[in-house]
C-alpha cells in the first residue's frame, strides 16, 4: 500500500515574495539495494506515467478536474532522516511495515519526483471529499492531511471575505537597484493570525524541510534547515488568494470604477482593461506604499491602544412624524467597558471634567478620537457626513440607509473592531420575524384504539395540522399580512415596534398558508419529525399541545422515557441503560419509527433486541401471539450461531429458525411452513440477497439489521434485496458510528424510514456535498437535528454507562466453520480414528496432542494448517472474519485492545493483515523479539499522545510481566484451554491503572473440540489448576471413546461463507 504525500515549496526567492508550487508524491514501500540511484528517494512512483495513473485510478479523478487542476512534472528536494543510505519510511509506511526507527540517523537531501498542482485549494478539497466518502487503497501522510486541514481553515477565512488588497516592498540586492513594490492580496483579521499561530505549531517537520532547488553543500546537514512554519503558510495563504482573484471574471463595470488605482494593478489588470503579464512593474512608488501601510494598520486594527473603542448606536425613528433615523457616536474605555459616554456629552463637558475623563480614555483623546472615526469611515463612507461639524456627535438617516447600515455596514465595522449598539428589535433574541405557525397536536392512530393500552400503544402516532400567520409570536389575520406585504420598505412598524420585513418571502409564506388551509389530513410522527429537522426558523415557529411536546422533548433528548423493566421470561438481569434501551426500543416502534441502536462494542446490544422480542409477546394474549409474524434477524455469516445461542442463553422461549446452509429450504410452501413454528428467522446478507423471492413472500413482524455497515452500498444487489423486505417495524444495529460517511447514513436510514433522507440524488446535492466538500456547518446541524431522534448511541466514556459496569466483561464469540474449514477438520479426524486404536503410551499421548493442534489450526484459518503459502483472508475463516469486524469496531470507537494467539505464525499474518487494513499502530510481540524492539512497543502502546492501536502478543511471550492498561478490549484468537492462564494474559490490560472497563472476547468455534472443551471448562470452574495443569496434557488422559467424542464434528454448524 502507497502512502501520498504533499509539499508546499516557495521559489528559491531571497525576499521570499514569490509564486511557489504545491507538489504531490507517492511513497511505495522499501525497494531492493540494487534499485537506489545516488541523491534519488528510492520509495516513490517516480515515472510520470505512474503518477498520472494515480491520479486517474487510486484517486479517482475525473477529466474536468484533471483538467482544472493542470498536474505537471517536478520535482523538488526533501531533507530527510537517513540510516544506511536509505531514507527512512514516513510514519505512516511505518506502521504499514512494521518498521522502527534506529536510534541514530543522519540528515540526506533526497531528490523526489512529484505532479505541481495548478489550483492547491481545488485539490485538496476533492481529496478530503475522497477520503471521507470512500475507503481508498491509499494511506495520506500527515503532511498532506496537515495541508487538507489548513486549506479548509483558508477557506473558511475567505468565506468570510476576511481578505484585503495589499502592496508588498522590498529592495534587491545591488547599490542600484530600485524599491520594487508588487500587489496582490492576503487574509487579514484575528481568524486568520490565530489560525496561523494554531497551524504553525502543529506543522510537520517534512512540511519546512523541502525545497525547490539542491542544497548546495557537499556533506549532508547535522540539522536541517527550514522554512519557517508561520512565513510559510502566510505565502501559501496569499499565493492561494491571489490565485482565486484572479481567477475571478471581473465586469467593465468594475473596472470602470477601479479606474488607475493600484487596486486595477492587484486584481490583475491594466489600466486599458486587459490581464497584466505576470511579473510585471506596478509602478507604485513609495510614498503610496507608506500611505497605503497606515491605510492598512487602521483596517486590521494594528494602531495602538488609544485607551478607548469608538462606537456607534442606531436610534430608530419614532412613530410620530419624525422619520429620520439618528446614528450616534460614543466612545467606551477599552480597560473598562463598563464606562461609556455618548460624544454629545464629552463636547458639553467643562476642561476640567474632559481632564478627568482622559485619564479613562487617555492622552490626545481627541487626537486620537479623530483617527479612529476616520479609520471607520474609509469602511462605511456615510459616517464621513457625520464629521463635517468640528466636533462630531452623529448623523441623520433616511429609512433606506439606516436599513442598509444594519444589512451591512455595522458587521463590517463590529469585525473591524468598533463597538456596534443596535435596537434590541434587531438582534436575533430581539427580532420579531413573519412566520408560518404551525399548531401540531397528537393522535393515536385507528389500528392502536383496539390495543390493550399497555406498554407504549397509548402514545400518538398520528399529528394533526392547523396553520396559522404570525409575526412576532402574535397571530395575524392574512388582511395584516397583506398590508404589511403592500408597504413595499424593508423595515416597517407593526403594533408600535420596528421589524424587518422581506416582502417577497412573505408572499410565498402567504401562499404557502392557503395552500395548507386547504390540505388539513394527519401527518405521522416521522413527518413532523422531518418538518421540524428542516423547517427555517425564519419562516417557521412550532406550537405543539401538552402531549405531543412532551413526547417530542423525550425522544429528542432520548432520556425521560418511562423505564421497562426485565420483560418476564428474560434469563438474565438488564442493566440501567440497557432498561433504557429496551424503553426507547418500545416507544419507537409503538410511535411507527424505526430505530437505530449504536451503542459502542460490548454494551450489550444484542440483549436489548432479545429483551424487546419478548417485551412484545408479554403484551399480548396466548391468541396475539399465535398469530404474530416472526421477526427476521440478518446478520454477517459469522455472527449467526452467536445471536441463537445468545437467545437460547436469554429467551430460551423464543425459537429460532437459522435460515443458511444448501439444506435450507427454496421453495414457498416448506419455507413458509419452517418459519411458522419459529419466533426468530436468522439468515445472513448473503442468502438475503440469493433467497430475496422467498423472504419477499413471507410477512414478518420487524426486520432486524445487525452490523447494518453491511448495507452500505445501496446499488448494491444485498442492499436493495434487504430494501424491498416488508415489514411494520424495521431496527438497524451497528457499534460504528454511522455520522462519518454520510452515504452510508443515508442508505441505513433508507432502509429505516424509506423517503424520509430524500433519494440518494436529492441527499447528495443537499448534504453529502455541503457537507463533506464544502465544511457546511447549517446543513451539517439541520442533518444532525433530522437523524438524532431516531439514534440511540451510547458509550463506554459515558459517566452514566461506567457506573452501570462492572470492571471486567467476559464475553465468548461464537464462530462457526466454513465449508473449506469443515472438509480438513473432517480428514484429520477420520485420519486420527484408526492410529488410535493401534497406539498406547508415549505414542498415544503424542497422537493425541498432534491432533489436538492440527485441529486449532483448521479453527483458526485453513492456511495455518496447510502451511502452503496460500491466502489469509477472512473468507476462508468465520473465525478470522468476525475478529476482523470487532476489531474495526473497537478502532471507531478509539480503543486500543491486545490481541493473544499461542501461533507465531498466525500473529505474523495477523500483523500483516491489520497493518495493510487499518491506519493505526500494530505490534507484534512474540518470543524472537528483542528486549530494545518489546520495550520500544510497549512504551509507544501505552503512550496517551499516540492513537489507539493494536498489541498482537504470542501466549507464552506476552502473558506474563507487562503491563498494557492502554487497552479496554483483550481478544483470544485461539483458546489454551486453561482459565488461568487466558486470565493472566487478559490482566495485561485487566490490573492497577486501568481506568476504563475491560472487554475480553473469547472465540469459540462452534461445532468442534473448541466448543465441547469451552463447555468442559465452564462446567468445571472450580477445578483445581493443579488438576487441569497448564497445558494440555490433561486431555490425553480421556480414553479412546471420550476422545473420540471431544474432536468430532457438528456438521450442521457449518456455514458457507
Amino acid at each position: 500500500m502507497d502512502v501520498c504525500h504533499g509539499a508546499w515549496i516557495p521559489a528559491n526567492d531571497s525576499d521570499f515574495n514569490n509564486h511557489g508550487q504545491f507538489i504531490f508524491w507517492v511513497e511505495t514501500p522499501a525497494q531492493p539495494r540494487s534499485k537506489i540511484k545516488e541523491g534519488i528517494h528510492p520509495n516513490h512512483l517516480s515515472k510520470d506515467t505512474a503518477l498520472g495513473d494515480f491520479l486517474t485510478s487510486a484517486l479517482a479523478l475525473n477529466k474536468a478536474t484533471l483538467l482544472a487542476l493542470q498536474p505537471k512534472p517536478a520535482t523538488f528536494h526533501a531533507t530527510l532522516p537517513t540510516h544506511e543510505e536509505q531514507p527512512l519510511p514516513s510514519m505512516e509506511m511505518a506502521q504499514l511495515t512494521g518498521e522502527y526507527p534506529p536510534d541514530k540517523y543522519t540528515w540526506h537531501t533526497w531528490a523526489i519526483n512529484g505532479k505541481a498542482i495548478g489550483k492547491p485549494l481545488l485539490f485538496l478539497r476533492e481529496l478530503q471529499f475522497i477520503a471521507s466518502t470512500k475507503q481508498p487503497g491509499f494511506r495520506l501522510g500527515n503532511d498532506l492531511l496537515f495541508w487538507m486541514q489548513y486549506a479548509q481553515q483558508l477557506r473558511n477565512v475567505i468565506r468570510q471575505h476576511q481578505f484585503l488588497p495589499v502592496m508588498k516592498c522590498h529592495q534587491p540586492a545591488g547599490k542600484k537597484a530600485r524599491l520594487s513594490i508588487d500587489t496582490g492580496w492576503s487574509p487579514v483579521g484575528s481568524l486568520y493570525e490565530r489560525g496561523l499561530q494554531e497551524f504553525a505549531a502543529a506543522m510537520p517537520g517534512i512540511c519546512t524541510t523541502v525545497s525547490s532547488q539542491a542544497p548546495t553543500q557537499a556533506s549532508p546537514p547535522n540539522q536541517p534547515d527550514g522554512w519557517e512554519p508561520v512565513a510559510l503558510l502566510r505565502h501559501f495563504s496569499e499565493q492561494q488568494l491571489e490565485e482565486l482573484v484572479a481567477s475571478t471574471s471581473i465586469t467593465k463595470q468594475v473596472l470602470q470604477q477601479l479606474g488607475d488605482s493600484w487596486l486595477l494593478d492587484a486584481a490583475g489588470y491594466t489600466v486599458s482593461g486587459i490581464r497584466k503579464m505576470l511579473g510585471a512593474d506596478s509602478g507604485l512608488t513609495a510614498e503610496q506604499w507608506q500611505q497605503w501601510y497606515a491605510w492598512q494598520r487602521g483596517i486590521v486594527g494594528q494602531t495602538q491602544d488609544a485607551g478607548f473603542v469608538l462606537g456607534l448606536r442606531l436610534h430608530p425613528a419614532d412613530s410620530g412624524p419624525n422619520t429620520e433615523w439618528w446614528l450616534g457616536f460614543f466612545v467606551e474605555s477599552s480597560h473598562d467597558p463598563s464606562l461609556k459616554m455618548e460624544l454629545s456629552e464629552w463636547w458639553a463637558l467643562s476642561s476640567a471634567r474632559q481632564k478627568q475623563w482622559q485619564q479613562q480614555f487617555g492622552p490626545q483623546f481627541e487626537r486620537n478620537l479623530l483617527v479612529s472615526m476616520g479609520h471607520a469611515a474609509r469602511m462605511c463612507p456615510l459616517l464621513w457626513q457625520g464629521m463635517e461639524s468640528p466636533q462630531p456627535t452623529g448623523l441623520s438617516l433616511d429609512l433606506q440607509t439606516a436599513y442598509e447600515f444594519l444589512k451591512n455596514d455595522a458587521a463590517v465595522l463590529e469585525s473591524a473592531g468598533f463597538t456596534i449598539a443596535l435596537p434590541s428589535w434587531w438582534t436575533p433574541q430581539g427580532r420579531k420575524r413573519a412566520r408560518i405557525r404551525i399548531k401540531a397536536s397528537g393522535k393515536s392512530a385507528p389500528s392502536q384504539a383496539k390495543d390493550s393500552g399497555t406498554g407504549y400503544f397509548s402514545l400518538p402516532s398520528l399529528v394533526q395540522y392547523q396553520y396559522e400567520l404570525s409575526v412576532g409570536g402574535e397571530t395575524v389575520t392574512a388582511q395584516e399580512w397583506q398590508a404589511l406585504v403592500n408597504a413595499k420598505t424593508p423595515l416597517v412598524q407593526f403594533r408600535g415596534e420596528w421589524m424587518e420585513l422581506d416582502s417577497a418571502q412573505m408572499e410565498q409564506l402567504l401562499a404557502l398558508w392557503q395552500q395548507q388551509e386547504q390540505d388539513r389530513g394527519a401527518a405521522t410522527i416521522s413527518d413532523l419529525l422531518k418538518q421540524i429537522a428542516e423547517a427555517d426558523d425564519h419562516t417557521t415557529e412550532f406550537v405543539f399541545d401538552e402531549v405531543l411536546d412532551d413526547l417530542l422533548g423525550r425522544l429528542q433528548q432520548q432520556r425521560g422515557i418511562e423505564l421497562l423493566d426485565n420483560p418476564a421470561g428474560l434469563q438474565g438481569q438488564l442493566r440501567a441503560y440497557q432498561k433504557q434501551g429496551l424503553s426507547w426500543l418500545a416507544a419507537q416502534e409503538a410511535l411507527g419509527l424505526n430505530p437505530c441502536l449504536a451503542d459502542d462494542m460490548g454494551l450489550g446490544k444484542t440483549i436489548q433486541v432479545i429483551a424487546l422480542l419478548l417485551h412484545e409477546r408479554n403484551q399480548l394474549t396466548p391468541e396475539q401471539q399465535a398469530s404474530l409474524p416472526p421477526t427476521l434477524l440478518i446478520a454477517p455469516t459469522s455472527v449467526l450461531s452467536n445471536w441463537q445461542k445468545e437467545m437460547e442463553k436469554f429467551a430460551p422461549q423464543l425459537r429460532s429458525l437459522i435460515h443458511h446452509g444448501s439444506d435450507r429450504p427454496d421453495k414457498p410452501k416448506p419455507f413458509k411452513e419452517g418459519t411458522a413454528a419459529h419466533d426468530v428467522v436468522i439468515t445472513s446478507f448473503t442468502i438475503a440477497r440469493k433467497d430475496s423471492a422467498l423472504l419477499k413472500q413471507q410477512h414478518w413482524q420487524r426486520i432486524v439489521v445487525d452490523e447494518a455497515q453491511n448495507i452500505k452500498n445501496p446499488k448494491s444487489a444485498q442492499a436493495k434485496a434487504i430494501y424491498a423486505l416488508d415489514a411494520p417495524h424495521r431496527i438497524a444495529m451497528t457499534g460504528t458510528p454511522i455520522e462519518n460517511r454520510l452515504m452510508d447514513m443515508w442508505s441505513l436510514f433508507h432502509f429505516l424510514n424509506p423517503g424520509y433522507l430524500g433519494n440518494a440524488t436529492q441527499f447528495k446535492r443537499a448534504y453529502e456535498t455541503p457537507i463533506q466538500r464544502e465544511g457546511d456547518a447549517q446543513r451539517s446541524s439541520q442533518l444532525q437535528r433530522l437523524i438524532q431522534p431516531f439514534i440511540l448511541r451510547r458509550l463506554k466514556t459515558d459517566k452514566s454507562i461506567i457506573d452501570d459496569l462492572p470492571d471486567k466483561v467476559e464475553q465468548k464469540v461464537y464462530c462457526n466453520l466454513t465449508k473449506e474449514q469443515a472438509s480438513l477438520y473432517q480428514a484429520v479426524v477420520d485420519d486420527v480414528q484408526q492410529q488410535l486404536e493401534d497406539a498406547d503410551g508415549i505414542q498415544r499421548k503424542g497422537l493425541i496432542l498432534s491432533t489436538l493442534m492440527k485441529l486449532k489450526q483448521i479453527c483458526n484459518h485453513p492456511a495455518q494448517f496447510l502451511q502452503d503459502g496460500s491466502a489469509f483472508t477472512e473468507t476462508r475463516s468465520h473465525k478470522l472474519a468476525r475478529l476482523s469486524e470487532m476489531v474495526e469496531e473497537a478502532l471507531d470507537e478509539a480503543d486500543s485492545l491486545l490481541l493473544f494467539t499461542q501461533f507465531t505464525e498466525v500473529g505474523s499474518q495477523l500483523e500483516k493483515l491489520l497493518r495493510e487494513k487499518h491506519t493505526c499502530p500494530v505490534y507484534y510481540l512474540h518470543g524472537g523479539t528483542s528486549r530494545q524492539h518489546r520495550e520500544q512497543m510497549i512504551g509507544s502502546f501505552q503512550d496517551p499522545d499516540t492513537p489507539a492501536g493494536i498489541f498482537i502478543l504470542s501466549l507464552k511471550a506476552g502473558g506474563v510481566g507487562i503491563t498494557l492498561t492502554r487497552a479496554n478490549h483483550v481478544f483470544h484468537f485461539d483458546r489454551w484451554w486453561n482459565p488461568a492462564v487466558e486470565n493472566q494474559a487478559t490482566d495485561r490490560a485487566y490490573r492497577i491503572g486501568q481506568q476504563k472497563t475491560v472487554f475480553a472476547h473469547k472465540m469459540v468455534t462452534l461445532g468442534t473440540l473448541e466448543e465441547r472443551i469451552d463447555k468442559m471448562l465452564t462446567d468445571k470452574q472450580a477445578l483445581a489448576d493443579s488438576i487441569i495443569g497448564t497445558d494440555e496434557n490433561w486431555l490425553t488422559e480421556m480414553d479412546n471413546a471420550a476422545f473420540r467424542q471431544l474432536i468430532q464434528l457438528n456438521r450442521s454448524t457449518i456455514m458457507e461463507a
